[in-house]
């Protein structure tokens, strides 16, 4: 069964590892006949969550402030699998993506579902040390859990700092790989 598929990205540099991370994935996922959409937060405007508690009160709207999150929720509302594709910043998400995540509570408080049901993490970062990713693998391992979805785990990706870094190693080979088996 082909599967509608969210790629969620938070660099803020185009053409940035994490970024052609998330275009190997597309590639293979599009490839194997899934329907792949993208949403690239750093490129949106979205406000931090304010806890109004106002979610879906207005128009139907996830956030009843006029942001881009209410783009992401409607393409949230059709995608079966989500993919979080991000550089890591201070261990742990870059405040873009961040941000997105965050309003992930508007439907909990406006109690609506998503169809989603699983998700991965694809994240590279600068630092030569893999225990860098331990924060960012494991706020992702709980989003997941709360939220009911199947963790298809995580692809991290150290040592590359400079823009295109990645593009001289083997892993976009691998997660173009990972995308077909999607």
């Amino acid at each position: 069964m082909n599967k509608r598929i969210l790629i969620l990205t938070g660099s803020p540099r185009r053409g940035g590892n994490s970024d052609l991370m998330a275009d190997a994935f597309a590639k293979g996922a599009s490839e194997a006949g899934n329907i792949v959409m993208r949403f690239d937060t750093a490129h949106k405007h979205i406000q931090g969550c304010r806890a109004c508690d106002n979610c879906f009160s207005k128009e139907n709207k996830a956030c009843i402030f006029n942001d881009d999150f209410n783009e992401l929720a409607s393409l949230m509302a059709e995608s079966d699998v989500i993919v979080f594709c991000t550089p890591l910043y201070w261990y742990s998400f870059p405040a873009q993506i961040k941000a997105a995540i965050d309003k992930f509570y508007s439907f909990i408080i406006g109690k609506k579902d998503v169809p989603i049901k699983e998700c991965m993490l694809l994240s590279c970062g600068e630092l030569e040390d893999p225990h860098v990713f331990d924060g960012i693998v494991r706020s992702f391992e709980l989003i997941a859990q709360d939220r009911g979805w199947k963790n298809r785990g995580h692809y991290l990706v150290n040592s590359v700092n400079e823009k295109g870094a990645i593009s001289n190693t083997e892993h976009l080979q691998k997660i173009y790989d990972i995308g077909k088996k999607f």
